[in-house]
């Protein structure tokens, strides 16, 4: 799918709010927030009792919920933000009413307090200015509870609602608290990733933000991610006109179940490959072996078989890039519908694609020289 019809396969509603949003991401943060907010105060009137003084739960958290279900992967959004911003910005509301008894100058001390307090202690949440406001105006749950208001039910309310949220995305397969993948060199040695050898690096983003002199809600890994994936949709936009079918080996060596390692490593040795695709009984793909797998040895090839990457014949060469690239792929295999192999794509067969394409997208440029043999001989 080319990027410019990306938009038109969203629902339009959700572009101008927030980046990737979808009707199926908001109708999960509904039902998520309809759960925890139930339970969150279901659980506190049990604990607290139903007195008119003793709130089920403080206004805030339903701002909490917000970011908690509908933004997870937002810094604002962690626990530590939203238990430490909460409770912390409450603390410095119920700070600045015992300090000052003007109300209108203590709602902005408290607020502003709770902005410097989160800040220092690296847990900025949005709906701490609201926790803040509360503890300043007071009202009867203020009152009751006093200088324990922060904790309870302030702290209370946040841990209670954080943990309903690690359980619903827990149930629900998503990561959360959210951490940014970072790429590891496979090889487990010192150099990064191939991926990440070339083009931006960490100080380029550090210098763009300077640069632009402004916050995003967005961590700095995480802008490098999307970063890295915006080249890798150009590049196949580009090229996306060069599919798997006109690159790919066709006299794909291959080996059906029945056979043994050993019959294996003999093709892998003989054919001089990293890659040898397995077949199941009904001639289709069942995965791939390899030195590295037979070398754990395995009495027969099935327990050596690994999973493998798969792309279709049609589908653009230059998607097969991350795969190819992540430090454990050697190759991908080209299967037809019905999971039958048509061909395979090695890193070499990519690297020569891209090689007769790239130098077509920007200026003309003298090729090195070939390197000497005698210089590889050294």
């Amino acid at each position: 799918m080319s990027l410019s019809k990306v938009p038109k396969a969203r629902f339009r509603i959700f572009v101008p709010i927030l980046a990737g949003a979808t009707l199926r991401e908001r109708l999960f943060a509904c039902l998520g927030a309809l759960i925890a907010i139930g339970l969150t105060g279901l659980i506190s009137g049990y604990i607290f009792g139903q007195g008119p003084h003793l709130p089920l739960i403080v206004a805030p958290m339903g701002a909490s919920a917000v970011l908690l279900f509908a933004v997870p992967a937002s810094p604002l959004a962690q626990p530590w933000s939203i238990i430490g911003g909460n409770t912390i910005s409450a603390s410095m509301g119920i700070l600045a009413a015992y300090l000052i008894r003007d109300p209108v100058i203590a709602i902005g001390v408290g607020v502003s307090l709770a902005i410097g307090a989160m800040s220092v202690t690296r847990c900025l949440h949005p709906p701490g200015g609201a926790a803040a406001l509360t503890a300043v105006l007071g009202g009867p749950a203020v009152t009751g509870w006093g200088l324990l208001f922060p904790f309870i039910p302030v702290g209370l309310n946040s841990c209670i609602l954080v943990g309903l949220g690690l359980v619903f995305h827990r149930l629900a397969r998503r990561s959360y608290p959210h951490a940014a993948a970072k790429p590891v060199n496979t090889h487990q040695t010192a150099d990064p990733p191939p991926s990440m050898r070339t083009g931006f690096d960490q100080s380029d983003v550090d210098a763009a933000l300077a640069a632009l002199d402004e916050t995003f809600d967005i961590g700095r890994d995480d802008i490098g991610r999307l970063l890295r994936q915006v080249e890798q949709q150009v590049l196949g936009r580009i090229h996306g006109d060069v599919s798997c079918r006109e690159i790919m080996s066709r006299d794909v060596v291959s080996i059906d179940l029945p056979a043994t390692p050993a019959q294996a490593q003999a093709l892998l040795l003989k054919h001089n490959i990293r890659t040898l695709p397995v077949r199941d009984g009904s001639g289709r793909l069942a995965g791939t072996v390899g030195l590295r797998e037979l070398a754990k040895g395995n009495p027969g090839l099935e327990e050596a078989v690994s999973e493998v990457a798969t792309a279709g014949p049609d589908d653009a060469a230059l998607s097969l890039l991350p795969v190819l690239t992540d430090g454990r792929s050697h190759a991908v295999i080209i299967v037809d519908p019905e999971g039958q192999i048509v061909g395979l794509i090695s890193q070499t067969d990519l690297l020569c694609a891209l090689a007769r394409i790239l130098p077509a997208s920007g200026p003309a440029q003298e090729m090195p020289a070939s390197i000497p043999l005698s210089r590889l001989a050294r």
